[in-house]
């Protein structure tokens, strides 16, 4: 039949949710690595220690920017811990070709996916772009990342008048500690710390 192309040795091609839309609150939060047995799982690697969002998500959003470059959602059937890694399987992909050819692409799921936190927790996602100001009033500048120290974070702050990408000497470090930080407002996107503008 015109316009059909045999595949090689039984290969298929995923299957991908075309009716759910890309979100607006897109977090990347893994990859996918390679097939995972026969039955069209494929192993993941999660961005977090802490991945609870890749378990809560219905659908998963792939995107590539390599020789298969754009965007696909998948509807998940069964995500799961194996080993120190996971696992996952998605509706319409049921051999291991099917999730070979997964492989590579990066992982996103919904904000709203995210659990809950606890009162005074927050993800970082949430803390990236915020203001940061003292007590004082003075701006400090703008959270652009974090530190993971073992004990606790740091923020990392670009300082007012300090244009991206900002050499490491020029960011101003914060223990994201109650020592030091007195409030975090996410509807008025603004840290609260004691910190003096010199430091």
């Amino acid at each position: 039949m015109a316009g059909n192309k045999p595949q090689k040795d039984g290969a298929s091609a995923p299957s991908f949710a075309s009716d759910v839309a890309w979100p607006a609150d897109a977090v990347q939060v893994g990859r996918i690595l390679d097939a995972w047995g026969v039955k069209g799982w494929f192993k993941v690697q999660a961005y977090s220690t802490q991945p609870d969002a890749i378990f809560n998500a219905k659908h998963w959003f792939l995107q590539s920017d390599g020789p298969k470059a754009g965007r696909q959602v998948l509807k998940m059937l069964s995500v799961r811990e194996h080993g120190e890694g996971i696992v996952a399987s998605a509706d319409g992909i049921t051999d291991r070709n099917g999730a070979e050819a997964l492989r590579g692409w990066e992982l996103w799921v919904s904000r709203a996916d995210f659990p809950r936190t606890g009162d005074d927790e927050f993800y970082w996602i949430d803390l990236i772009g915020l203001d940061v100001i003292n007590r004082e009033g003075q701006p400090l500048g703008r959270v652009i990342g974090l530190i993971e120290t073992g004990p606790h974070a740091v923020l990392r702050i670009l300082p007012p008048g300090i244009e991206e990408p900002a050499k490491p000497d020029q960011e101003r470090l914060i223990p994201f500690v109650e020592a030091f930080v007195d409030d975090v407002s996410l509807e008025a996107r603004q840290i609260r710390v004691d910190w003096g503008a010199d430091f």
